[in-house]
């Protein structure tokens, strides 16, 4: 019987951004559901933060995900990834954070690690993830929040993506002098770091999704292993 794992999604865009990766790096007979929730992330962005009722919703969907026969249940959205810690008391089946293997990634290249985000519900909560999981390895990191002012609005409400890009970018620039690592707080800025020609990279710029996809890669060989 093929194994099963879903994907919790705030943005349809998300879809687009995870499917190939999984496509690429999971095995091909895998059952992959993906669930959208555009409300988790217009009430989390209008809240400023998160609230019981979102907390409640996130629950709701990891139980659909184990009812349906999920054995984990990848969140793709830094906002919320708060939730995970107390769904996973909820549950029986795992419920990761899209941004800690990024984190892990980022301790192994250096300590003055840059954070950007273009929204404050998720800058805040990744900059608090890397605290807590510095805590937690024992590592000693200087954490500098960087935040796109202006981003979020120019894309999402006038959908300028030539005023986003260039804030971003103008940010990831400024951000690069202080950093040996920038952690991006949301996907779909890795589109715009891209755009920054590699030799003006001065320092690794990382993502969540492909990392993210490649620890579910090895969850999956380390369930298979178990099992034989």
């Amino acid at each position: 019987m093929p194994r099963k794992i879903a994907f919790l999604h705030t943005v349809f865009p998300a879809f687009g951004i995870f499917d190939p990766l999984i496509k690429e790096l999971l095995p091909p007979d895998l059952v992959v559901y993906h669930i959208t929730d555009e409300i988790l992330a217009k009430l989390v962005v209008a809240q400023g933060g998160l609230s019981p009722f979102l907390y409640r919703r996130v629950a709701e969907h990891a139980f659909a995900a184990e009812q349906a026969g999920a054995e984990l249940l990848q969140m793709t959205c830094s906002s919320i990834s708060p939730c995970a810690d107390y769904v996973s008391a909820l549950v029986s089946i795992p419920v990761l954070k899209v941004d800690i293997p990024m984190i892990d990634k980022a301790f192994t290249v250096g300590r003055r690690i840059g954070v950007a985000a273009t929204a404050m519900s998720a800058l805040s909560p990744l900059v608090e993830l890397v605290r807590l999981r510095a805590g937690e390895l024992g590592k000693s990191v200087e954490v500098e929040p960087a935040f796109c002012e202006g981003a979020y609005i120019a894309l999402f409400s006038r959908g300028d993506a030539e005023t986003h890009d260039r804030i971003v970018r103008e940010v990831l620039r400024d951000l690069m002098n202080r950093s040996d690592v920038i952690l991006l707080a949301q996907a779909s800025m890795q589109r715009v770091a891209d755009t920054i020609p590699s030799d003006e990279q001065r320092v690794p710029i990382l993502a969540s999704p492909r990392l993210a996809v490649e620890h579910l890669r090895e969850m999956l060989q380390t369930m298979a292993g178990r099992e034989g």
